[in-house]
């Protein structure tokens, strides 16, 4: 009868995880280190993490990488839909139902070591002739509403911001956190002391993994089981040193 029981439990489980998996999206966008593609496999810290995690829960979602602000709307707009990564914020923080948090980050502004004219205060950042950014995302919005009118929205990748900035095409950019710039400097070899990070914190929060309103609270529940039983087993600080 045990035997019997474990073994049904065991279906139970199992079919529970595979209509979940019929119900059930993630979606990400392309931002390294957290999500990104190399060689045509998504991979980077938080997709490991997510990994991880339905490892211990059982769930085979499909996950699929987007465009930056489609990822979003999907959340937004799709049924049972999971994203990760993302800040919560407090505009945010109503609109879905979170499992974190993964790593705490801060962005900063940063222009190149040589530069004629330093920026070390807010004022001069203010006051700047022009700061490059991304042309859409929460970073250009949190500047804006920070009073920035000098931004340049114009780059539509992360590769374009240090492309721009080693051209001269702009001598300020901002969008990723340290992770991230040292992530993208290695993928265009700039030599390590290139680049200057000014010290002027814009931003800093915790990145989550975000859940639509209409997701089941058990999943969610079992999932932020997961993430810190990955926390507790030393796993989730693993994953994270790998993407130093």
């Amino acid at each position: 009868m045990k035997g019997f029981t474990s073994t049904a439990t065991f279906i139970c489980l199992l079919l529970g995880s595979l209509a979940r998996a019929e119900q059930y999206q993630v979606v990400t966008e392309e931002w390294a280190p957290y999500n990104y593609l190399e060689d045509g496999q998504l991979t980077g810290m938080t997709t490991e993490i997510v990994q991880a995690i339905m490892q211990l829960t059982g769930d085979d979602f499909d996950v699929m990488l987007l465009p930056s602000m489609r990822s979003s709307h999907a959340l937004n707009t799709q049924p049972k839909t999971i994203m990760y990564s993302m800040f919560r914020t407090a505009e945010r923080e109503h609109l879905y139902k979170w499992v974190g948090p993964i790593v705490e980050e801060s962005i900063h502004p940063y222009q190149l070591v040589n530069t004629l004219v330093p920026i070390n205060t807010l004022e001069q950042l203010l006051r700047a002739p022009q700061i490059t950014t991304r042309h859409a995302g929460l970073i250009p919005e949190l500047l804006t509403s920070l009073g920035f009118r000098n931004l340049d929205k114009s780059a539509t990748g992360n590769l374009q911001l240090y492309r721009m900035l080693l051209a001269g095409r702009t001598s300020i950019i901002i969008g990723d956190t340290a992770a991230g710039v040292a992530y993208y400097s290695r993928q265009l070899n700039i030599a390590p002391g290139t680049l200057r990070q000014i010290p002027i914190e814009t931003y800093r929060s915790t990145l989550y993994i975000a859940f639509s309103r209409d997701c089941d609270d058990t999943l969610v529940d079992a999932w932020a089981n997961a993430l810190e039983r990955l926390r507790h087993s030393g796993e989730l600080e693993k994953i994270q040193q790998r993407y130093e």
